[in-house]
């Protein structure tokens, strides 16, 4: 039940959800079966929380944001409007020459003091949470796969696109429209540039940078096989030039 009924004036509440008194329900707001909503929470306009939630106290849902079933955040939370936290990920698969949808039966468990921006997207996990560490920033328009970690206090810039059951490290830093390939994993301390692509995993703390023109993909793959051979190409070139002199 919610203590204060004067708290949810004009919004939608099921009858067993709970809301602490301290809590502040806008209007329009739908708040669903069996949530829970904590001290001092602010639940905006237009927010749907659906049934099993959990709201942590002194979190900030702003406005017209989705939370989907059983989604949990932890204390000091702020996220922006338009985001829709445990929607289903993307996940199909081939059959007969069609997609068959896979059900999205896990959920996002988020820590405390997490920021996430306007228009962000987290995807529920497949089996398993998607799981966000404690004090991660998260910007707008960010797309965050299912069953992916984010670890603590790693902070992510707009449009960065992370793929589904990635792991990230903590203390990282990514840097805006980078994007992640999915099954990665990425150390503590890891930088990333703006429009970097990361296809292979990360091991050694450090900053990595990937700008290439875009062309025909097998050129692309061929320039890019030399690019990585150019260290030793040049070592080679310095052992000749070494050779000459003598």
């Amino acid at each position: 039940m919610l203590e204060d009924a004067s708290d949810a004036l004009g919004c939608a509440c099921a009858a067993d959800a709970y809301a602490a008194s301290s809590a502040q329900i806008s209007a329009q707001a739908y708040v669903g079966e069996g949530v829970r909503v904590g001290a001092r929470c602010y639940i905006g306009p237009g927010v749907v929380i659906e049934r099993g939630a959990v709201i942590g106290d002194d979190t900030r849902l702003v406005a017209r944001l989705f939370v989907g079933h059983h989604v949990i955040f932890g204390r000091r939370c702020i996220v922006q409007p338009g985001a829709v936290i445990g929607g289903d990920g993307f996940g199909f698969a081939p059959e007969k020459g069609t997609w068959v949808k896979v059900p999205q039966i896990g959920s996002v468990n988020i820590g405390d003091d997490v920021e996430i921006g306007a228009n962000t997207t987290i995807d529920r996990g497949a089996l398993d949470d998607t799981l966000i560490e404690d004090g991660v920033k998260i910007d707008n328009q960010v797309q965050v796969g299912h069953n992916c970690r984010i670890g603590a206090h790693t902070a992510m810039a707009g449009c960065t696109g992370v793929a589904g059951s990635t792991r990230i490290g903590r203390h990282c830093a990514i840097g805006a429209a980078a994007q992640i390939l999915g099954h990665l994993e990425i150390a503590d301390h890891v930088q990333i540039s703006s429009c970097t692509t990361i296809s292979r995993s990360i091991h050694k703390p450090g900053t990595y940078t990937g700008l290439y023109p875009s062309s025909d993909n097998a050129s692309w793959a061929r320039y890019t096989a030399w690019v990585r051979h150019l260290d030793r190409l040049a070592d080679r070139v310095r052992t000749l030039e070494k050779e000459k002199k003598k």
